[in-house]
């Protein structure tokens, strides 16, 4: 008797735990909850972090915590590659990814950063930003990743030790790159200078020491990382452009319930909108910044000079078509641009 009432009880309490789930939906979702970890190396603070965290919060809160965002930021990880690594190992899920780690996944996004194209016309860069992302989208998704959209890093300005007033005394000058990165291996050797790989952290302390004598990034990266209070000059014209991306592995994507795929790409479109807004005006006053409290002094260079961008594009391109970037996106690229 006593195990027939046991084996009774049983059933009791099954039958009444399916009643309940079926009758109140959000207990199956905390049964369900798919957990995205999405690694970025931007500290907490910035606005790439803050508005993370605010899209992360609104799609818990919209989805009734059936998908939750979970993000790591700056000390959590090494850097880009080392979150695609984790990715691509299903320890992480997704990341904000930049310049080269962007190539790593999707060559053709690059074409965007290749110099001497928008020079100080941001406004025209994000407009073909918006144009291609359809194309660039199809190139993600072929790799295995769903892209919920792009971040505007800005423009690149090059800084320096050194005055230099022109390309030509730009020869020899030795400046940091990233090690593997295709494109600014190309651009430097365009350009003829001197590429000094080396490890972002150490950037700062080799511009004091002397074994870099120039670096590049956004006015805003510039600011972050310190660089201002170790070089002296500003080149007054942007050398590229530069942009980031909000990527997922296709295989989590395909995880989360149709029923909010289409909702969280609208919270993801609308946080990244703000931040991107956030970081156009960031960068107007990390450049006033440099000018008016950092006292860096800005060099223009002549026009002939300027003009000598438009044959090193060519060659940077010449260089990368076929091995970084292809061919097609090169010809739809300058369509969309209005390059001739």
């Amino acid at each position: 008797m006593k195990t027939f009432n046991q084996i009774l009880l049983f059933f009791v309490i099954f039958s009444l735990q399916t009643i309940l789930t079926q009758t109140h939906p959000q207990l199956q979702a905390q049964a369900a909850t798919v957990d995205v970890k999405i690694g970025i190396i931007a500290p907490d603070g910035t606005s790439w972090s803050d508005t993370l965290k605010s899209m992360a919060k609104e799609i818990k809160s919209t989805t009734n915590g059936e998908v939750n965002f979970r993000i790591y930021g700056g000390a959590s990880q090494v850097d880009e590659l080392q979150i695609l690594r984790k990715i691509r190992s299903n320890q992480m899920h997704g990341g904000v990814f930049t310049g080269k780690t962007l190539g790593e996944i999707n060559g053709d996004v690059r074409i965007m950063e290749v110099p001497f194209t928008f020079y100080d016309d941001r406004k025209k860069a994000f407009a073909t930003m918006e144009k291609l992302t359809p194309v660039f989208n199809d190139g993600f998704a072929k790799n295995k990743f769903k892209n919920l959209g792009f971040y505007e890093i800005g423009l690149v300005y090059l800084v320096s030790t050194r005055k230099f007033e022109n390309f030509e005394t730009l020869k020899g000058v030795k400046i940091w790159v990233w090690e593997g990165d295709k494109l600014s291996e190309a651009l430097i050797s365009s350009m003829s200078l001197t590429a000094t790989p080396l490890a972002l952290q150490d950037v700062l302390t080799s511009l004091s020491t002397g074994i870099l004598q120039a670096t590049y990034a956004s006015p805003m990266a510039i600011i972050a990382m310190q660089w201002q209070t170790k070089v002296k000059y500003l080149i007054d014209f942007p050398v590229t452009y530069s942009i980031g991306a909000f990527l997922i592995s296709e295989d989590t994507w395909k995880k989360i319930p149709d029923k909010y795929k289409k909702v969280i790409e609208e919270i993801a479109q609308k946080h990244i909108k703000t931040a991107n807004e956030l970081i156009v005006k960031e960068n107007l006053e990390a450049l006033e910044s440099m000018k008016k409290t950092s006292g860096l002094t800005f060099i223009k260079f002549p026009q002939s000079d300027i003009d000598k961008g438009k044959k090193i594009r060519l060659d940077v391109i010449a260089k990368l078509q076929d091995k970084l970037f292809s061919k097609k996106i090169v010809e739809i690229f300058n369509k969309e641009a209005g390059i001739k």
